[in-house]
């Protein structure tokens, strides 16, 4: 059924009237915040979209604070979990505990069953491990003993890893990595963002706390209005096409096969989509337009190409592929 003008000015209007208030949680959050904007304008894409996110940046870049003033600003139970090489499953999802005064067993709940959780140094911890809380975010379920219960919505998971230090690391295998919707690396502050968090912060108050400004409930309103979000067909077609690009660049033109070991999942074109409408939501738009989606595919598709041993031998990134299909792939 072809979208009218009309029906596209309804849905306008109703993302603007729920976009207001999004803008006052991003205002909520730079209250503490200084700088990342691109980190916090992914958090609410991912929190929008309903996909989790994969965060690396050196330790100090205000990784652990977004995510806990992101929660704050929603009332949002926040826990952060810090990986290490002796955690065990049971010590992210929980574990059966032994009743001795009537011989029955209880449900120790872990610190998985919460609405935002910082998965931090992810890649410090077993494999094992890693799949326990990835099982988690797929499924948004955890099994203990024999019994199965649900993660309460919204269920948001930002693991970070370090690039430095890998030493003692774990990395996180391809097909596990593929279940983060995004990958965003986290840089420094510019100078006069780091003069601003020196004036802020180097007190002994420290920085100021969120206010609540949105609820859950609010979260899943808006979920429903990304849904209404019109894509032009010849939108749909372009997302399809960057992708196959990862896979088949000689059909497009592009001589970079050789750069590339595999290209991407189906799921990058699910959350290419996703994405899209999310970033076209926090502009306070009733549609996608072929820009959103070149805003969010290097965050969608950089963890997602896998480069070959002749890229690495160019000193060529995934990064690099990813920009090179953006700017030869035809756009509507």
């Amino acid at each position: 059924m072809q979208t009218t003008h009309h029906e596209v000015q309804r849905i306008g209007d109703l993302v603007r009237g729920h976009h207001e208030r999004f803008e006052r949680l991003t205002a909520e959050i730079r209250r503490v915040i200084v700088g990342q904007d691109q980190l916090l304008r992914k958090m609410l894409v991912g929190l929008l979209a309903n996909g989790h996110l994969l965060l690396e940046g050196v330790p100090g870049l205000a990784k652990t604070m977004a995510s806990s003033s992101l929660a704050g600003a929603l009332r949002c139970k926040f826990q952060r979990i810090q990986f290490t090489p002796d955690l065990l499953p049971a010590d992210i999802v929980g574990t059966l505990v032994f009743q001795p005064k009537d011989a029955t067993f209880t449900v120790k709940r872990g610190p998985i069953f919460a609405n935002i959780v910082l998965a931090d140094e992810i890649n410090r911890a077993p494999a094992k491990v890693q799949s326990a809380l990835l099982e988690a975010m797929q499924e948004r379920q955890v099994t203990i003993g024999d019994q199965t219960y649900r993660l309460d919505e919204p269920f948001l998971v930002l693991a970070t890893q370090n690039p430095i230090e890998q030493e003692g690391t774990y990395p996180l295998p391809e097909a596990q990595v593929d279940r983060f919707m995004l990958k965003l690396v986290v840089d420094y502050p510019t100078q006069s963002e780091e003069r601003q968090i020196l004036d802020r912060m180097a007190t002994q108050r420290g920085a100021p706390s969120v206010s609540p400004v949105l609820d859950p409930q609010q979260v899943f309103e808006a979920r429903a209005v990304l849904d209404e979000i019109y894509m032009d067909d010849k939108v749909k077609d372009y997302i399809v096409a960057l992708v196959h690009a990862t896979r088949r660049p000689a059909e497009f033109g592009l001589r970079i096969a050789e750069w590339i070991e595999y290209g991407a999942s189906p799921r990058a074109t699910i959350h290419l989509s996703n994405g899209a409408r999310a970033v076209a939501f926090l502009a306070g738009r009733g549609y996608v337009t072929p820009q959103d989606v070149k805003d969010i595919a290097p965050d969608v598709l950089r963890h997602r190409v896998i480069i070959s041993y002749e890229a690495e031998a160019e000193e060529k990134t995934s990064d690099d592929v990813v920009r090179h299909v953006l700017d030869h792939v035809p756009v509507p």
